[in-house]
């Protein structure tokens, strides 16, 4: 007899397969509308370029004349999108800029050092522009080959020593030459890590056995391995050398991912706070995995180093941007030349140090969380400290009685994690609490109510308002708050969730609201990575307080933004792997981010014009013959006889993959048969026997796509053995 199944929407991974009878239990790329699972949208590449860096925040709007703009910040640089172009916008720290620095050229060597006439401040990873360039002769280079170059920095051997590296090596020696060097402003970590120092841990070290070979071959004062090149590092040997870990080479720690007989790979020098040296053959090593020395740089939990931030919004046509625990910029539209760099906001009274900024409306006083108590005083930023403007100003931020500006601090917490503008309040999440922040009028401007406690945000990006509530995510569970009351929102995917979450990375958490489908999803690093690289969603459109609708996905966007300015929602996804090429910075090699418009189409499409397949699929639990969605006999009693499966597509495009996964008893490992669906199929034969079975539908090419309606199964008992 032919029998409907029927599931109900949404993933149940609470439970065991065997558990979640009439549940689907997992799905990839797949959203659940109208009660049905269906593969989500494609994605397009918008430019031919890849950002440097890790995006984190994104922001739409348009200016006075109808142009429509996109921000995006990443942990390198700032971007303008306009008309399907990119711009480098990225502020420069004109503080910092050294004049009248001299090269000086190795023969047959790649690394260039810069020297400055007094303490640059640069650290390995920066940016550096050079302006003004005369390069010594007898090199092989040109001034052309430094000229509004962009370089990132691979050492700083001393405070006013830096190296950087060129495509090609000189072919003489020569020092000497001039240049003026500006630095990018350095936004922040790519990743998410714990202090160092003296002191941090246990004062004396950990005084554990030492394993100690030496350097067969020289380390130079740089990145580069043993002989000056690679990431390899040759020892005399390597046995009882831990699979991956650190090594101490005299007062440097270097990591290292892997080992090849004598040699270690992957090496990442001056690790853990320490600074790369030169090291002679011969020198004494010793595998420093479990090891720290007396004095030596000791790592603590309790000192978290954040990650890069930024907060992007507009302040009528001009962008403000702030980088996370530093400043403000503003970033003026200026038509046809767009790489105007964003400046710093002047004024005597704008704050130098704040955790998160928003604008509220329509009172529009910019505001500043976990920021300084004293103005200009970046060494007084308070984590718990709020503090606005003056209405309609930006930098006017001392209280006077003839102006609107103020503060207040806020108790519950250790730090304010962030900020979003709501329908009637401006919200504000510490670690542990929520609060409300209401514009009243003079003399007070602002009134602040706390709403909730044990109810903190995990990340500055986590919160969302749509339709009057506000979602975000905590360390521990979900939440909403409708105006009323902080409730903690059941989800039949929180130990899925939060058990597999790098804990060490989570402040890259981002929130995304994709209107056209009334989803709010989260993306979030898994364990083991260091990146973003898998999501959860909540269909606020579907769902019921009876049945909340949660789904999961190994989509991975780093940044989101919602339609509205542009039809489709844009999003970075950041690939650790990918070089970036925009701008050409020489040396660059920490990952790139691509620009998807998302809901485009059925694949994953570059715009180079490669396309790949987005491999969609859901999957039932087991269900035994009598139990829900299948009439019959008591349920697991007896096995069963699937001999047709009925398909039924809302809609589909090219091939569909349907799967029995078959099994006798629940802890059995499932035997999975799959067969293809086209649009032509009515039905599909099959001779499947088993006790439990658990139906999956899917996709593995290009230009498919599909939507699910209601399959049956012509099912028959077939004896108890």
């Amino acid at each position: 007899m032919l029998h409907k199944i029927r599931l109900i929407p949404g993933l149940d991974k609470q439970s065991s397969d065997t558990g979640a009878e009439g549940k689907w239990v997992n799905a990839d790329y797949t959203r659940f509308r109208y009660g049905f699972p269906e593969k989500i949208g494609g994605w397009e590449q918008l430019v031919d370029k890849n950002l440097i860096g890790a995006g984190r925040d994104q922001h739409t709007w348009v200016d006075l004349a109808g142009n429509k703009y996109a921000a995006i910040g990443t942990n390198k640089c700032l971007y303008i999108y306009f008309e399907g172009a990119f711009y480098d916008i990225t502020p420069l720290d004109t503080a910092r800029q050294q004049t009248g620095a001299t090269f000086t050229m190795t023969n047959t060597s790649t690394t260039v050092t810069l020297t400055t006439s007094t303490a640059h401040g640069a650290e390995a990873g920066d940016i550096i522009l050079l302006d003004a360039v005369t390069v010594p002769t007898g090199t092989g280079f040109s001034d052309s080959d430094f000229e509004d170059i962009l370089f990132e920095v691979i050492a700083v051997p001393t405070a006013t020593t830096i190296e950087v590296t060129m495509g090609s090596a000189a072919t003489g020696a020569g020092s000497g030459g001039t240049t003026t060097i500006d630095f990018y402003y350095v936004i922040g970590p790519l990743i998410q890590t714990y202090g160092y120092g003296w002191g941090t841990n246990t004062w004396s070290g950990q005084t554990l056995p030492l394993i100690q070979t030496t350097l067969d071959g020289a380390l130079l004062n740089d990145t580069a391995g043993t002989g000056g090149s690679g990431t390899d590092i040759d020892l005399v040997s390597t046995t009882g050398f831990t699979s991956s870990g650190t090594i101490l080479v005299d007062s440097e720690l270097i990591t290292y991912t892997g080992i090849t007989s004598n040699a270690l790979n992957g090496i990442t020098r001056g690790t853990n706070g320490t600074s790369t040296a030169a090291h002679s053959s011969g020198a004494a090593t010793y595998d420093a995995t479990n090891y720290v020395g007396w004095g030596s740089a000791s790592a603590s939990s309790n000192i978290i180093i954040e990650p890069a931030q930024w907060r992007l919004l507009n302040y009528g046509e001009d962008l403000l941007a702030l980088i996370h625990n530093k400043t403000i910029f503003k970033w003026e539209p200026s038509l046809p030349n767009l790489e105007v760099r964003a400046v710093l906001v002047t004024g005597t009274e704008v704050p130098t140090a704040s955790r998160d900024m928003v604008l509220s409306t329509p009172d529009r006083h910019l505001i500043c969380v976990g920021t300084e108590t004293t103005l200009q005083s970046s060494t007084t930023q308070d984590d718990m400290f709020v503090r606005w403007s003056n209405q309609e100003s930006t930098t006017v931020w001392t209280p006077t009685a003839s102006n609107t500006a103020g503060s207040q601090r806020l108790t519950d917490g250790s730090k304010l994690m962030g900020a979003i503008v709501g329908r009637t309040a401006v919200y504000i999440w510490s670690d542990t609490a929520m609060y409300t922040m209401k514009f009243i009028g003079p003399p007070l401007t602002f009134g602040f109510q706390q709403m909730g406690t044990n109810c903190g945000m995990s990340s500055q990006h986590a919160a969302a308002e749509v339709n009057g509530i506000a979602y975000w995510m905590g360390p521990t569970g979900f939440y909403q708050f409708n105006g009323g009351r902080v409730e903690l929102m059941p989800c039949l995917v929180e130990d899925y969730v939060f058990e597999d979450i790098n804990a060490d990375a989570n402040q890259q958490i981002h929130v995304a609201v994709n209107a056209l489908f009334g989803e709010i999803t989260w993306f979030y690093p898994s364990s083991g990575s260091n990146y973003v690289d898998r999501s959860v969603t909540y269909n606020y459109l579907d769902s019921s307080p009876q049945n909340p609708i949660w789904y999961t996905s190994s989509l991975a966007r780093s940044t989101w933004s919602i339609e509205g300015v542009f039809t489709k929602p844009y999003a970075t996804e950041f690939k650790s792997g990918v070089a970036p090429t925009y701008p050409t910075v020489v040396g660059i090699s920490n990952g790139a981010s691509y620009y998807w418009q998302q809901e485009k189409g059925t694949d994953e499409v570059f715009a180079s014009g490669t396309t790949n397949a987005i491999a969609a699929s859901v999957e039932s639990g087991d269900y035994d013959i009598g139990t829900q969605g299948i009439e019959g006999p008591i349920g697991g009693e007896f096995m069963m006889r699937i001999s047709r499966i009925i398909p039924d597509f809302g809609s589909q495009t090219g091939t569909a993959k349907v799967y029995l996964n078959t099994k006798e008893f629940p802890s059995s490992t499932a035997t999975s048969t799959s067969y293809n669906a086209t649009t032509s199929t009515t039905q599909i034969f099959t001779r499947q026997r088993a006790r439990q079975i658990a139906i999956k539908v899917g996709n593995v090419d290009t230009g498919q796509t599909w939507r699910m309606g209601t399959f049956r199964l012509d099912i028959h008992p077939g004896g108890r053995r």
